[in-house]
């Protein structure tokens, strides 16, 4: 049987582990820049896709040439 502090941190969106009430302050600011990240990765990632996929069917992009331009943006 699970303790209630057990209960309590599967039932948290936050869990602390100090007594500083700023890590809420700093888990939120964690998680709005990992967002903008997460959101600037898939806009490259679409553009590169969209403009990639067609001049690789035309068939004037090399696979290592495409291959180049994935590991910059990574």
């Amino acid at each position: 049987m699970a303790s209630g502090a057990d209960i309590a941190m599967e039932a948290g969106g936050i869990i602390l582990m100090r007594d500083d009430l700023n890590g809420v302050a700093e888990a939120m600011e964690l998680g709005r820049r990992t967002m903008r990240i997460i959101r600037q990765n898939l806009f490259w990632a679409f553009a590169y896709n969209t403009l990639g996929i067609p001049i690789a069917a035309l068939g004037l992009l090399s696979p290592m040439v495409a291959s180049a331009a994935m590991r910059c943006r990574a």
